[in-house]
């Protein structure tokens, strides 16, 4: 006979593994300082990354204890993912670029406004094209006046999914983790309309192309 699991039991116990994984990896960050005197500043940040690249990065997010938000699907396995990124301490906005995309953005920006927060988002996300970037997470930044931060992570020992869209990339326990954070920089100002918004885009992809 199956034995079926409690969503919110079998969410906390996915959340310990992450954190116990996460806290074997050997995280060696580049470029972080200079992102803080923007955070002096009172500037909200928005860290863009590619979804293959995740992982590794919200464990650091949780070691040093930042105060973020990102967004989340509004499917039901999105929901599962929500509560268990909530277990972990990111504040979530439900939505995507297909469903409720324009809901979880202006959730993210009320947070990112009223509670003090940052946001990560992976800007190809959630199913692709892989890396080629959307609108969301220029849109945002455009909305709270913050500054875009293209991040890239090189997971020096790790599996990789090869049959997933995104070939995305599992850290191995005890592995090493170069987090390369580029220079931050506010989008253009004024109306982003398509035409503008697609240049944003091809800046973001150039900036987190250069990275690594």
């Amino acid at each position: 006979m199956a034995v079926k699991l409690d969503p919110k039991l079998l969410g906390r116990l996915i959340a310990w593994v992450y954190r116990l994984w996460c806290a074997t990896l050997r995280y060696e960050p580049i470029g972080q300082e200079a992102l803080a005197a923007h955070q002096a500043q009172g500037k909200r940040l928005v860290y863009c990354l590619w979804h293959d690249e995740l992982f590794a990065l919200t464990g650091l997010g949780i070691r040093q204890q930042h105060r973020l938000v990102t967004v989340v699907s509004q499917s039901r396995d999105g929901e599962f993912l929500a509560q268990i990124i909530n277990r972990l301490g990111y504040a979530t906005a439900r939505g995507s670029s297909r469903r409720g995309g324009l809901q979880a953005m202006r959730e993210a920006i009320q947070l990112m406004r009223d509670d003090g927060r940052d946001a990560v988002i992976t800007v190809d996300g959630p199913k692709g094209p892989r890396h080629k970037p959307k609108e969301g997470a220029i849109y945002i930044a455009s909305k709270v006046g913050g500054l875009i931060v293209p991040v890239r992570l090189v997971m020096h020992t790790r599996f990789v999914f090869t049959k997933s869209w995104d070939r995305f990339q599992l850290p191995l326990p005890f592995s090493r983790v170069t987090i390369h954070f580029g220079e931050a920089y506010a989008p253009k100002e004024g109306k982003l309309d398509a035409a503008a918004m697609a240049e944003e885009c091809t800046r973001l992809e150039e900036r987190l192309g250069a990275l690594v």
